[in-house]
């Protein structure tokens, strides 16, 4: 591809996206359905409310040095695929490309499959032929796995596909949805936070009433919390911690997409810091009040049995009843809505970036008449669709039931510690930098530094290890799907020289 060419499609790309814009891609990005569900399954695994308010704590501690650690990278690199492009220019190409490939793969798309089944299963409440057992193609067995088309699984499908349209029809529509939805459900989250906190302490809660800190005082044990554990005492508790931070941790990891749109963002080297510190500091102090609204209305035993781990819609139910938790279950669907828009908006310039860089499919490299990467939204789309349609098989051993799960949901477990890794490569990449390049422009640069990006690198080292101690074959299975990076780059450079 010439160099005229690639200055042309560079520039194709419109900065509409002002301070407010881009802070509302991080929170929107961020705050879905996580918030509403995952204390449930961390409350378990820690066994005291204390534990609980910690794992969040150091979940958003790893969140704001790490957004301050890419702040510097962003205002210094602009471009359209953010954490590819910061990835490429610390290591090289392949490096770059794995991450892009393992975004498209399952990050991205598993999370975007993800959200929209937690749309559909929310918009279940309200509409009840929306099932995941409703099937208009019943499960076709796959070996150990199976393929169907549920009602649940169609409305998914239809969200993908509305709103990859709806970003397919320039910026401008794009942002005003994003914008739309991230106030209305941020507004629902503190309403959360402060209708818990004014009415719940007046309830008699046992959580305060639980051990806030002895977890065996609860009647927690590991072999409880993890069947099989062999560790015992204080070293058991520790890995379980570090377990119980999985949710958390996905609950905040979107906020880099805004990174993914750099290109189209106004004064880059002002609003992307803005956007990324602002935005997972205000996020980060909603999901811990959040967490202390939940113990302030509920007994923590309540928490960890929290119907389909809806700790949320529990909350409320306790509150108000039915419609409480009616009004909870609108909610979550604006805010899993509004999450989808944003990450569909920004994953598409990551494949973008890779086919500029000739990297993937050629016709993913242009833009459409409103500028915006459509061949590359429709790529995504077609794959996340296709995410939403295979099943896990799981039969009880005592009852010969059968059960069906969400293979996107088994592989987003499996990339835990490849998501991880790539974090730390990113934090990584910034002190490289440093040293390659010592006299680049850097609008902002790290606050802390290096004593930040090095607090950020260890808790997220420390915990890629407690996972590889306590799921050694998850772990692994990550890690070979990020190495299935490797022919694929090979085949796209083959093609790229051919």
């Amino acid at each position: 591809m010439s160099n005229k060419i690639d200055s042309r499609q560079q520039s194709s790309l419109v900065r509409a996206l002002g301070p407010i814009d881009a802070t509302m891609i991080v929170i929107g990005s961020m705050i879905g359905s996580g918030i509403f569900i995952t204390s449930a399954e961390s409350s378990r695994l820690s066994g005291a409310p204390g534990w609980l308010l910690l794992a969040w704590a150091v979940a958003g501690l790893l969140t704001i040095t790490g957004a301050l650690c890419c702040s510097e990278l962003a205002t210094m690199m602009p471009r359209a695929g953010g954490v590819y492009v910061f990835l490429r220019e610390g290591y090289g190409r392949p490096i770059g490309f794995l991450y892009g490939w393992t975004l498209f793969l399952v990050i991205q798309t598993g999370t975007i499959a993800a959200v929209a089944i937690a749309f559909a299963k929310f918009l279940g409440v309200f509409v009840t032929a929306v099932s995941p057992d409703n099937y208009l193609v019943s499960p076709i067995p796959l070996g150990g796995y199976a393929i169907s088309l549920s009602t649940e699984q169609l409305v998914a499908i239809g969200l993908i596909a509305l709103l990859t349209w709806t970003n397919t029809r320039g910026l401008e529509v794009g942002k005003i949805v994003q914008n739309t939805f991230t106030f209305a459900k941020t507004a629902a989250l503190a309403a959360v936070v402060v209708i818990g906190l004014s009415l719940g302490w007046h309830a008699a809660s046992a959580a305060r009433s639980a051990a806030w800190w002895n977890s065996w005082a609860n009647g927690w044990s590991p072999q409880i919390a993890q069947p099989g554990f062999t560790f015992f005492g204080g070293l058991a508790l520790a890995l379980l911690f570090g377990k119980s931070m999985v949710g958390p941790l996905f609950a905040q990891t979107a906020w880099t997409n805004v990174t993914f749109v750099g290109s189209e963002v106004r004064d880059p080297g002002k609003n992307l810091v803005r956007a990324l510190v602002g935005g997972c500091a205000i996020v980060v102090v909603l999901y811990l009040l959040a967490n202390v609204a939940y113990l302030a209305v509920l007994p923590f035993p309540e928490i960890q049995r929290a119907p389909q781990n809806r700790v949320a819609v529990a909350m409320m139910n306790a509150l108000f009843g039915h419609p409480g938790a009616m009004c909870m279950a609108a909610a979550i669907m604006i805010s899993t809505f509004g999450c989808n828009n944003g990450l569909i908006l920004s994953g598409a310039r990551v494949y973008y970036a890779m086919a500029r860089d000739r990297l993937f499919f050629q016709k993913v490299a242009t833009t459409n008449r409103f500028h915006v990467p459509a061949a590359a939204l429709v790529a995504q789309a077609i794959w996340t669709a296709f995410l939403t349609l295979p099943r896990t098989v799981t039969i009880n051993a005592a009852t010969h039931e059968v059960a069906y799960g969400n293979v996107y949901n088994q592989l987003l477990e499996y990339i835990v510690s490849a998501d991880l890794l790539f974090y730390v490569l990113m934090i990584a990449a910034l002190m490289i930098l440093r040293r390659k390049r010592p006299d680049a422009e850097r609008p902002y640069r790290t606050w802390g530094y290096p004593i930040v990006p090095i607090i950020s690198i260890v808790l997220a080292g420390l915990l890629m290890v407690d996972l590889a101690c306590l799921a050694p074959a998850t772990s692994g299975i990550g890690i070979l799907i990020v190495l299935t990076g490797v022919p694929a780059y090979f085949f796209w450079r083959t093609l790229a020289s051919a």
